[in-house]
Formats: structure tokens, C-alpha cells, sequence
């Protein structure tokens, strides 16, 4: 990428486009527009060194002004959270079709040189994941396609359209699939926080309140594997200015269950809590894992950060932004 070009981020005002804009003012770029479709004042995290916008992208009109003299994008807009919003909210995980379709037409019209697509493992079939020791998941496994309804419909029908933006108007796209990324500067709380998140506050007020107890959606046994925001964010340029065409997944390929990462919260906090299981509560696929052969061998990557180095480095900054939100 150019560093004295534009480089656009939607999304900016999110959890993994808050980093990725971080990451661009660090690496020295000078021109960075960061866009979301919240107000600024609600981005969670906001650059001085980077143009913000507040623009709706499923709109044309504003993916054409955010494209402006851009010549790179990253592309992380989308309405989605963790499996209790994307379970309830499947219409409005689609929609976000709307997003991505409009952007890549603005991307060819405004002549962008770059397009990174975030997309995500959901676009996996779910037959592929209902042992909690599931075979970890390669790439060509998204076909026969049968993804999760909504949001891993709407996911694997824009990696496609990246595909053919590539193939018929020589668009350079990239695609990442991502695994669970969590760290902080994101949501834990309201609905749309995911796992890692969840169980941070939720230990956090089973401490505070003094009931030392948490409720556990589902019965902890399902499995799931945690990249942490830094690995993502590497990957995630490794991927953009490789000359890789395909999807790749980008994710840890440590599997842990949802009570082995209450285990590691637990020992963090340094409590130990009586566990709840809501056995009716969304609990997604019974295991999911990342193959992560092909990033290894193409370019390199693998995740350099452990769970319980992230979490530990999570937890403390949602006790942080709890406390702070307690004490005002």
C-alpha cells in the first residue's frame, strides 16, 4: 500500500476497525479516513491523526464519497455482534450485503487499487461443526456451501463478490476469514459482545455483587478457538498486501472450551464462581476451530499471542472501563 495515498477503513468506529486505524497511524501512514455509522463521540476508538466520518454505507451516495481519492480499503462495516445479536437478527445481518456491494462499486468507479474484505467463519457449514472435537476447518470447506443463516450467508455471498469484482473488472481484493477475535477497545455488554467478552463481565459482577455466580449459556462443553486483536490485526495487513486471491482463515488453531475459558477468567480474578448453564440460551455450532495450514505456508503467520496472555490483558481493561462507568 501507498503510504501517500488515502486508506480507507469502515467500520472505523468498531473493535477490530479501531485497531486496524491504529495500526495505520503507527506504521506512519498520513492519510487515513476512518468511517462508521455511529457518532464519532461513540467510535471506540478515535485517532486525531485520522479523517472520521459518520456515514450510513449500505447508502451509495456515501460509499462514493467515502471512496473519494481513496486508494486502498478496508472493508470491516457490518451490523453484527456476538451469536445472541446474529441468532436474533438475521434480516439485519443480510443488509449487510447492502455495505460490501455498494463499496466494491464505488471501489471500481473511484479507480482503488486494494480492496480488503472482512469475512468471517460462519460462512462454514454446520455439519462440519457439531463434535466439540471438531476437525479444524480449511478453506475449501465453505463448499458445498451451507453457512449460518444470516450473517454467514450474507458473508460468504460477499466474499463472491469479491471474487468476480476481481475476475471481470481487475479489482485487487483480499479476503480474511476471521475466528474470534477478541482484546480490548470493544463491546462487552448491551447484546452484540461475544464470548471472551461476556465472561470478563460477567465474573466482574459476579465479584462485584458479591452472588459468585455466572451463568454459562449452553453447557460449556462447546468449543471454540480465541485469536487476540494484535495477531488479527497482523494477519490482516499480511493478508492485504500479499498476492494470495483466495480466502484465508485468520484465527488461532488452540481449541478451548467455554468453561475452560471461564477457568482462565476465574484464575485472572482470582475467584472461583458456581456456574449457571442456560441450556436454551443461542449457543451457535457445537465446535468450531481454524486450519490455519495454508496461512503458514503462503505467508508465514501464525498467532504469537496465548489465551491466557489475551484475556488476562482484556479483563483488565473491561474491570477498567467498568469501573469508570460505576464511578460516574
Amino acid at each position: 500500500m501507498n503510504k501517500d495515498s488515502v486508506v480507507l477503513v469502515t467500520g472505523a468506529g468498531g473493535f477490530i476497525g479501531g485497531h486496524i486505524v491504529a495500526e495505520l497511524v503507527q506504521r506512519g501512514f498520513g492519510r487515513i479516513r476512518g468511517v462508521d455509522i455511529k457518532p464519532v463521540p461513540e467510535w471506540f476508538q478515535v485517532h486525531p491523526e485520522a479523517e472520521s466520518l459518520r456515514l450510513d454505507l449500505a447508502e451509495w451516495g456515501a460509499c462514493q464519497t467515502a471512496c473519494d481519492g481513496v486508494g486502498a480499503v478496508f472493508n470491516l462495516a457490518a451490523d453484527m455482534g456476538g451469536m445472541g445479536f446474529i441468532e436474533n437478527n438475521k434480516a439485519d445481518c443480510m443488509l449487510s450485503v447492502l455495505i460490501n456491494t455498494h463499496m466494491l462499486m464505488a471501489a471500481k468507479e473511484q479507480g482503488v487499487d486494494r480492496f480488503f474484505y472482512s469475512s468471517s467463519a460462519c460462512v462454514y457449514a454446520g455439519e462440519k461443526q457439531t463434535e466439540t472435537d471438531v476437525t479444524p476447518l480449511k478453506e475449501s470447506d465453505a463448499y458445498p456451501a451451507m453457512p449460518e443463516d444470516g450473517y454467514g450467508w450474507e458473508k460468504l455471498f460477499s466474499e463472491r463478490m469479491c471474487r468476480h469484482f476481481r475476475d471481470d473488472y481487475g479489482l485487487v481484493t483480499r479476503v480474511a476469514r476471521y475466528h474470534n477475535v477478541y482484546g480490548p477497545h470493544g463491546t462487552f455488554d448491551r447484546g452484540r459482545e461475544k464470548a471472551p467478552a461476556a465472561i470478563c463481565r460477567k465474573v466482574i459482577e459476579a465479584k462485584r455483587s458479591g452472588t459468585n455466580e455466572i451463568e454459562i449459556w449452553g453447557d460449556g462443553e462447546q468449543t471454540r478457538s480465541f485469536m487476540y486483536i494484535d495477531d488479527c490485526v497482523k494477519g490482516t495487513f499480511l493478508i492485504m498486501e500479499s498476492g494470495v486471491t483466495e480466502p484465508l482463515n485468520l484465527g488461532s488453531d488452540h481449541l478451548v472450551t467455554i468453561n475452560g475459558l471461564v477457568d482462565i477468567v476465574e484464575d485472572i480474578a482470582g475467584t472461583k464462581l458456581k456456574r449457571r448453564y442456560k441450556l436454551d440460551a443461542p449457543q451457535g455450532v457445537r465446535g468450531r476451530n481454524s486450519d490455519n495450514t495454508r496461512i503458514a505456508e503462503d505467508l508465514g503467520w501464525a498467532p504469537g499471542i496465548t489465551l491466557e496472555a489475551g484475556m488476562e490483558i482484556t479483563y483488565r481493561w473491561i474491570f477498567d472501563q467498568m469501573a469508570s462507568k460505576r464511578a460516574a
